[in-house]
């Protein structure tokens, strides 16, 4: 266990997960993919916090039982008058989830300058942002401001995955293009970017994931790295860029698979020392070797993920085994 603090920001929602079968029942499991990865930092030993809102109902109370259950961090967590909210899983033939959203006047989203940490606690290294809190107004705009703040840079590495969601945050009046503009400008602001080849087919249709993620290098990260599912991730830092291949496993779902990555992708940077001040110059660093090492236990812990039934990431231990 290490002494430094990565403080991840952003949402959880109660996933309703179906049994297989026309006519099965649904399992109500705590999720979102921000919570997902404070809880993957934590089963793997680095400590983590939330910041949340999280709700007085019964689906708020699972939710905080599971945050304890893994060790994460409450301090940042904020008690909200609104309801929880929901997903609805569905599968493909492959075991791929698809969601659809119920998040109507839910808490996640109603984040105040007040509610979020101002300023950091001392020992926090890191802060990680994304998914559908870094996109829904009115908390979106807190959260960029918070990122943003002056003092922040430099002293904490700053993270980010779109995790983009295109059946939300594409709204009817054609809301692409605000996306992307938002995605970019949070890329300007934040030293690493996790991203799905998903997420840029949707952003970027007209250009190979690859060219659109040198693209964002471009724009100020020190490490860009694109999940490509079954087939691995690419990551392109200023002193290296490399390819590393997915474990080969029987997937149950993938459900949280991605969040899993980032966390473990945060963790291995912390445990290198990589994160905090001066953070970023010395990610940025990074030889071919140590870049594929991380990348390498990143994909790993994905790939255990997608071994079970619902988010549930590796334990520190079942990492290592695998990882050997």
């Amino acid at each position: 266990m290490t002494t430094n603090l990565i403080t991840v920001v952003g949402e959880n929602i109660i996933d309703l997960v179906p049994d297989q079968g026309d006519d099965a029942p649904y399992h109500a499991r705590a999720g979102g993919s921000p919570a997902n990865i404070a809880v993957s930092l934590a089963k793997l030993g680095s400590r983590a916090a939330l910041a949340a809102r999280v709700s007085r109902d019964v689906f708020g109370g699972r939710i905080r039982t599971r945050l304890s259950e893994a060790g994460v961090d409450n301090r940042y967590l904020v008690d909200a008058a609104e309801p929880s909210s929901l997903a609805v899983v569905t599968f493909d033939e492959e075991r791929r989830a698809s969601y659809d959203f119920w998040l109507n006047g839910t808490a996640d989203w109603q984040w105040r300058d007040r509610d979020l940490p101002n300023p950091l606690d001392e020992d926090v290294v890191a802060l990680h942002i994304g998914s559908l809190a870094a996109y829904l107004s009115p908390g979106a705009e807190a959260i960029e401001q918070m990122i943003a703040r002056e003092g922040y840079r430099g002293r904490v590495t700053l993270s980010y995955d779109p995790n983009i969601r295109p059946t939300i945050i594409a709204a009817p009046d054609g809301s692409l293009d605000a996306a992307r503009v938002r995605t970019e400008r949070l890329v300007r602001l934040v030293d690493v970017v996790k991203v799905s080849d998903e997420d840029l087919g949707w952003l970027y249709p007209d250009a190979p994931p690859e060219d659109a993620a040198a693209e964002w290098a471009e724009k100020g990260p020190a490490l860009v790295v694109v999940t490509r599912g079954g087939q691995g991730a690419l990551a392109i830092g200023r002193s290296a860029t490399v390819t590393v291949s997915a474990p080969k496993v029987d997937v149950a779902d993938t459900i949280g698979a991605g969040d899993s990555f980032a966390g473990a992708l945060l963790h291995a940077l912390g445990v290198r020392g990589l994160l905090g001040p001066g953070g970023a110059d010395r990610i940025a660093g990074l030889d071919p070797e140590t870049l594929t090492a991380i990348i390498r236990t990143a994909t790993t812990a994905a790939a255990l993920t997608c071994t079970r039934i619902g988010a549930v990431p590796p334990t520190a231990e079942e990492l290592e085994v695998a990882l050997k």
